[in-house]
């Protein structure tokens, strides 16, 4: 695919054409007869138009299809499932609009077995013809560019790479023009080139706030990370895009600690595994957290009633304590827990265990807040933040920024547990992994982003409730 107009022009033709095609289809005497001996369709009334009736409803139709897939009009890279998924999101909501359209103004709608057929062929056509003609690269080459901030990594990329590298993207801070590496061309004899190249001798592509834009342009589908340190905002956001556009992401070996990996490498350069997760392993996940979250607090809702009185009756202060917590890439969100401590209880303690760590022995812990704690009742509140999206029943847990940094600080490969959305329970957790010991804490997440799966996820939640149930008769004792 030559150029980003060619794109448009063929994505927007391939619409209308499909569309009007299908639209004829089904409105032909033959489909809407044979739609009468499937069962359940026997019930709607087979309509043919004609003539201006049937020219209207083509323009409507053509319209709302042609502003549902706006989107995808763009040419961006996209994996052959993400390109499936979006194009039935949009088919869907063409669907929903036609409905729609004939429902408010009896003059441009669609007749129910028209509308039905229509929506069926699109389903099918549009997805694969998304799928067909995807944004994606040219050649059988790899075309990688170098992401980064450090000079010294960017060059030990340039000298590993074993693909064709377009240039490099980087702030404002250059590369250095000294260091050459040799060139990974072969000559016809099987020996080496002798030429050498440098990071001199690449094109500066642009900033990193042009990265998206850098990727469509040149048809990238590897990117080559070389930070210095990488950071929420840059390393993690450079990741973010490059998950979004389709593009694989590789570290060299001797920069991989912070990172999380795949674990097969091909000369210097490994894989980043950004995404672990199968598609319908997440579906049914998101599904699970939703309907556990909406559940927990339904049922709890008369018991967090007495909770709130309780923590009222006992001290003075808010009922609800809020904090911020480090999410997936390294954002932040804000987590709220029943208030089990005496107000500004912590900021007489240091940034140096998580509440969980704290323990009951803490002598700022209030009656009422031992007892929550017993109990893990004062967690409750965050079945609010799994049922926005924030957070997961299962995942690693949630930590303080700044114990975040503490800990990065005490094990280099931290921050490999961002990778995925913290859970209110994990397998750190129900193995009794806390912050005193960061490294093993680490190995049960990194070891459950491996083997993460809707059916691990049940094992963990059942494994939680048991250990929740049997601190509560604890307590009750």
């Amino acid at each position: 695919m030559a150029t980003g107009w060619e794109y448009r022009l063929s994505s927007a033709a391939g619409t209308v054409c499909l569309t009007g095609g299908a639209l004829v289809a089904a409105n032909h005497p033959l489909s809407q007869r044979l739609a009468q001996l499937v069962p359940v369709f026997d019930r709607l009334p087979a309509t043919t138009l004609a003539n201006g009736e049937l020219s209207l409803a083509t323009l409507t139709t053509l319209v709302v299809v042609l502003a549902a897939f706006v989107p995808l009009f763009k040419p961006r890279p996209r994996r052959i499932l993400d390109t499936l998924v979006v194009a039935e999101k949009r088919v869907l909501l063409a669907f929903i609009a036609l409905a729609a359209v004939g429902y408010f103004d009896y003059t441009y709608r669609l007749p129910r077995t028209t509308l039905v057929l229509t929506g069926g062929l699109l389903a099918v056509a549009l997805p694969l013809w998304f799928v067909a003609i995807r944004w994606r690269p040219n050649g059988e080459a790899d075309r990688a560019v170098i992401v980064g901030d450090d000079p010294e990594t960017m060059a030990d990329i340039l000298e590993a790479a074993g693909t064709d590298v377009l240039g490099y993207v980087s702030p404002p801070v250059g590369p250095t023009a000294d260091r050459r590496v040799p060139s990974s061309g072969e000559v016809p004899d099987g020996g080496r080139v002798t030429e050498t190249t440098s990071l001199a001798d690449l094109e500066c592509l642009g900033g990193l706030s042009r990265l998206e834009e850098v990727l469509v342009q040149h048809d990238v589908d590897t990117a080559l990370l070389a930070f210095a340190r990488p950071d929420r905002a840059e390393f993690f956001g450079t990741l973010d895009t490059c998950y979004e556009h389709g593009v694989t992401t590789k570290v060299h070996r001797d920069h991989a600690d912070i990172v999380l990996t795949d674990g097969v490498a091909e000369g210097d350069l490994i894989d980043v595994d950004l995404e672990p997760w199968d598609w319908q392993d997440y579906v049914f996940k998101r599904a699970f957290d939703v309907v556990f979250a909406a559940l927990g607090l339904l049922a709890l809702s008369p018991l967090l009633v007495v909770i709130a009185a309780a923590i009222k009756l006992d001290s003075e202060g808010p009922i609800l304590y809020s904090q911020d917590r480090t999410a997936t890439f390294g954002e932040t969100f804000t987590v709220y827990k029943f208030r089990s401590m005496v107000t500004d209880a912590e900021a007489e303690r240091g940034a140096t265990l998580s509440d969980e760590d704290a323990g009951d022995v803490d002598p700022r812990v209030t009656r009422v807040g031992r007892f929550l704690r017993e109990t893990h009742l004062d967690e409750v509140p965050q079945l609010w933040s799994i049922l926005v999206g924030d957070m997961s029943v299962v995942g690693p847990r949630p930590e303080r920024p700044e114990l975040d940094r503490n800990m990065e600080s005490r094990v280099d490969s931290w921050r490999r547990r961002w990778f995925v959305r913290p859970g209110l329970t994990g397998l750190a957790q129900i193995n009794d992994a806390t912050g005193f010991d960061p490294e093993e804490k680490l190995r049960y997440d990194v070891a459950y982003i491996r083997q993460q799966s809707f059916w691990f996820d049940l094992k963990i939640v059942v494994r939680q409730l048991w250990i929740v149930a049997v601190d509560a008769v604890r307590a009750l004792h």
